[in-house]
């Protein structure tokens, strides 16, 4: 969980404690008028647990102050524009995810990227993304509307054709062995990824096995031109638009980008990593 989110959190708790304190209430009694258990009152006051809308409300009503519905809900919504949970945008399945993550790329001219165990979404292929999204959709425990959120990947790809556009991706070489899929549809993967270099709109670089860099990549994001950073931990995503993150994760690309080798270099890793599937 992020500093920031985590830090608003907890200014959340401390406004919902003394609205609290100014109604004359204790934990025990605000607990007692929502019907609720004395540990939700704790964790919500003390910023470890996220309240819901509706919580918010009945917080609001409990203290006799309704009229602070609006900005009790209003940090809220703060909070849940950065840090954004995969129960509740995986609700429906992922195709909501995935149209939105076309909707973005639509409104970016340059997207850059690092990714540590995975080929990037808009440079896969279809089966590839198939079996991404049925074992994204059974740890997670979420509908499974596999061929709409493959249809929707695949149609965000075209955007890699078009003219003023760029995608500047990085990636760990250990990206092109891990197996997450049957051999053969890796190996088609690979090859999808090696026909992209030279494309004038995509610039790949692979950080070698062995490389030496100033800080190793801990995890993956794409940064949106200088607009947007998006972050994926295992249970939430964090989309993070001030000036500070933005400049973190700028340097947080350049700097594996020092090790990272290009076009042929670059396609000979990849084409490295087709061959020790051995398919014979």
């Amino acid at each position: 969980m992020s500093t920031d989110f985590q830090s608003a959190r907890v200014a959340l708790g401390a406004r919902l404690r003394e609205l609290r304190a100014e109604a004359g209430l204790d934990g025990k009694g605000v607990a007692e008028v929502l019907g609720w258990q004395r540990s939700k009152v704790s964790r919500l006051e003390n910023g470890k647990q996220t309240p819901s809308a509706a919580d918010l409300a009945a917080w609001s009503q409990a203290v006799g102050r309704p009229d602070m519905a609006g900005e009790l809900k209003g940090r809220l919504a703060g909070l849940e524009t950065q840090y954004r949970s995969w129960r509740r945008q995986l609700a429906g399945g992922h195709l909501a995810r995935q149209e939105l993550g076309v909707a973005e790329t639509a409104a970016t001219q340059m997207i850059r990227g690092v990714e540590v165990v995975r080929i990037p979404g808009l440079f896969q292929t279809a089966d590839y993304a198939r079996h991404a999204f049925r074992a994204n959709a059974e740890f997670r425990q979420t509908p499974r509307d596999v061929e709409e959120a493959v249809r929707a990947r695949i149609r965000r790809q075209d955007a890699l054709y078009e003219r003023g556009r760029l995608f500047r991706f990085i990636v760990w070489e250990g990206a092109l062995h891990i197996l997450t899929c049957p051999r053969d549809v890796m190996a088609a993967q690979l090859e999808r990824h090696a026909g992209l270099i030279g494309l004038d709109t995509v610039e790949i670089g692979i950080i070698p096995f062995g490389a030496q860099l100033r800080r190793a990549p801990t995890h993956g994001f794409w940064i949106y031109d200088q607009r947007l950073v998006i972050v994926e931990t295992i249970n939430a995503e964090m989309w993070l638009d001030d000036e500070e993150n933005i400049a973190l994760y700028e340097r947080a690309w350049d700097w594996p980008g020092e090790a990272a080798v290009y076009g042929q270099q670059a396609r000979r890793l990849i084409t490295r990593a087709r061959a020790s599937l051995d398919l014979t």
